[in-house]
């Protein structure tokens, strides 16, 4: 089955809201067949949503509609899907009811307007709104289908996997889709492409790759579309594998695993303690790595050591050591990670400095110099990046590329 989403307001054409519903909408979608064949996003104008519609039913038999449906004079989605069935709206007491106990338990009173959000098309089939006032409305009209919600993400959400998806699946008759995904780090696309292309030229008519780069990372994913969900499961598994087995080390991860967790979970494993010491990168691998739940079982800390008097105060980094080598040099990374070591008692550590620009870039050590480091007391292996000349983009860079030398050097012990 095909899909259209169209999502309805100004905001979103004029900036004020990113729209982050149609991506999360489409993964969710796919996972159960359901292929995006357009998106579309229009402002709060009867017309427009209208075009809207008709151009949405023009590429797909599903359209899925987020916003527009709240208590304010602009919202005005209800409206249009009424006229656009040949509908009518009336007035809804069970919506009316929700809105009057949620009130209630706030001792405030609904408005009038909250009133007049209760008239619902007669043709549509509410679905309940755990987290909002507005309800879900579900039309199906001949091999037309239309999910109607409000754009509020939180809200979405909640209706998709409240009722919103079972309906969608129930009337997708068409085939399955499997997904095997594949995650890695520190090899492009380009090289990943060549050496697994003679296991892609072997691919079967319905499996495809697709390559989805980020930073520093590619993520792999396989996708097959068939009538037999085993077979086509059991096929993409076996050449999944024989992808993995010949990237070998670049992939961390199958699913949608991230680095920081695959760097965690090996950790774990292996009863290891983790530390970092920070310049270039301000304390942004900490963060990483914290951002993973239960993190505090094998991380420790972090040194934010930006400074050249923080690096040798409290990493122990010899001022000879600076003044002869500088800050951004494989000699200064390793003493950081000598002293990170000590200094919080961890198993492994890695350091990393760098010159994330725009300035400070010398002909020798132009911007986007960086070391990194990482290892165990007297054994610590080191890295050399030549990045770019955005800040922002060095300092995301150093990230992956420090925790996935932490990756590997953890699964070397």
């Amino acid at each position: 089955m095909n899909a259209a989403i169209l999502t309805i307001g100004d905001e979103l054409l004029n900036g004020q809201t990113i729209d982050t519903n149609a991506a999360w909408m489409g993964q969710e979608l796919n996972l159960i067949g359901v292929s995006i064949a357009s998106k579309l996003s229009v402002g709060d104008e009867a017309q427009a949503i209208k075009d809207g519609l008709d151009y949405c039913f023009n590429h797909a038999s599903l359209v899925i509609v987020t916003g527009g449906l709240g208590p304010t004079k602009d919202d005005i989605t209800k409206g249009c899907l009424a006229n656009y069935f040949e509908d009518e709206l009336t007035f809804d007491q069970g919506s009316y009811d929700k809105i009057k106990e949620y009130f209630s338990r706030t001792n405030r009173q609904p408005t009038e307007a909250h009133k007049l959000q209760c008239h619902m098309p007669s043709k549509a089939e509410l679905i309940d709104n755990q987290r909002g006032t507005a309800p879900g409305m579900w039309f199906a009209e001949g091999d037309k289908f239309l999910l109607s919600m409000p754009g509020v993400p939180s809200e979405m959400k909640g209706l998709m996997k409240n009722g919103g998806l079972s309906k969608i699946d129930a009337v997708n008759t068409q085939q399955n889709i499997y997904h095997y995904i594949m995650q890695t780090a520190g090899m492009g696309e380009t090289y990943i492409a060549e050496q697994i292309e003679d296991i892609v030229s072997t691919f079967p008519d319905f499996l495809s790759i697709a390559y989805l780069p980020g930073l520093a990372s590619v993520k792999l994913r396989l996708t097959a579309k068939g009538a037999d969900a085993e077979q086509i499961k059991k096929e993409t598994e076996a050449l999944g594998a024989r992808i993995v087995s010949t990237l070998g080390d670049a992939v961390f991860a199958l699913g949608n695993t991230k680095l920081e967790e695959a760097v965690g979970q090996i950790a774990k494993e292996k009863g290891l303690t983790l530390g970092t010491a920070e310049s270039c990168t301000g304390g942004n691998i900490s963060r990483l790595l914290t951002s993973v739940s239960g993190s505090s079982a094998y991380y420790k800390g972090s040194i934010v050591a930006y400074a050249n008097d923080v690096k040798m105060n409290d990493l122990n980094v010899s001022e000879d050591t600076i003044n002869t080598h500088g800050a951004v040099s494989e000699e200064t990374v390793m003493e950081m990670v000598e002293g990170l070591i000590n200094r919080l008692h961890v198993d492994v550590a890695v350091a990393v400095s760098g010159i994330a620009g725009p300035t400070g870039g010398t002909p020798d050590k132009p911007v986007g110099t960086i070391w990194i480091a990482v290892g165990r007391k007297g054994h610590v292996l080191t890295k050399k990046l030549q990045l770019t000349k955005t800040r922002d983009l060095n300092i995301s860079y150093t990230s992956v590329f420090a925790l996935n030398e932490l990756r590997r050097y953890l699964n070397g012990i």
